[in-house]
């Protein structure tokens, strides 16, 4: 087992959404290692001198939305994922002081594609949202043979810059509702659905068939699954992608894998 950091937590803003507490806390458990998993709200403001603390505590932890991008600029160093992806979800303070940035969310997207079937042989993706999430899906799809992605994001310049550091053949959709029409596997890769019900696009504009990850996820899933699924759409939320990219993350802190039993039935006692 790697030298246990000072503190565990999980940077983002705002926080009341977030389900890794209670699987990171359940994985600790399990492994019997004396340390809290804890949610830390931090406001952009004061994003630089809360890195600054954890470094000088040797903290480790996970990072979520909207701060991927920043925790990536103050990481001296990266892991290859993390520079391919240009976002950080996990970090740790290395033995000569080093904070250095990884990104799990490749990892928990494959597993979540998994679940679907994908890669399925020439898959046709529509990919919604061009953040940090977005970038790690282009980051794993080049690795699918045959695979092309419909983009849309509401910030075609955002798109643009996205689609050219990656090898995934794609292309920008005008609209969402372009993107999905001819599309055999739809991901929703904003926070579009996270709080409220509203959904990225209608499943009405879905091709028939076609399959829905929503990396998005709440308690009772998100509005988007269920009425996918009502539409008899194959359809799965961000839970799986949420749980393995959390235990990935629990192996670059600790050095070893954790009970994913333990973690999958701590999120699946809250449905």
């Amino acid at each position: 087992m790697n030298q246990l950091p000072e503190r565990l937590v999980l940077l983002g803003h705002p926080l009341g959404h977030s389900l890794s507490p209670l699987l990171q806390n359940a994985a600790l458990r399990a492994a019997s290692i004396p340390l809290t998993y804890e949610p830390v709200d931090v406001p952009r403001s004061v994003l630089d001198d809360t890195l600054a603390e954890l470094r000088r505590k040797r903290a480790a932890g996970n990072v979520t939305i909207p701060h991927k991008e920043a925790v990536r600029a103050a990481c001296d160093r990266l892991t290859d994922t993390a520079k391919a992806v240009g976002a950080v979800n996990t970090f740790w303070t290395a033995v000569d002081g080093a904070l250095v940035g990884d990104n799990t969310d490749v990892g928990g997207f494959e597993a979540a594609a998994r679940e679907l079937g994908a890669p399925h042989e020439n898959e046709i993706v529509a990919l919604l949202g061009a953040g940090g999430a977005a970038a790690a899906v282009l980051h794993a799809m080049e690795g699918w043979p045959g695979a092309h992605v419909r983009l849309y994001s509401r910030t075609r310049s955002r798109a643009e810059e996205l689609v050219k550091r990656f090898k995934a053949s794609a292309e920008i959709m005008r609209s969402a509702e372009l993107a999905v029409a001819h599309a055999t596997l739809v991901v929703n890769a904003t926070p579009v659905g996270l709080r409220d019900d509203t959904v990225p696009v209608g499943v009405e504009s879905l091709a028939d068939g076609s399959a829905v990850l929503d990396l998005a996820y709440r308690v009772n899933e998100t509005a988007f699954v269920r009425d996918a699924r009502a539409g008899g759409h194959k359809a799965v939320d961000g839970l799986t992608m949420l749980v393995e990219q959390g235990a990935l993350s629990f192996e670059r802190w600790f050095g070893v894998a954790p009970d994913r039993g333990a973690m999958w039935d701590a999120v699946k006692s809250i449905r």
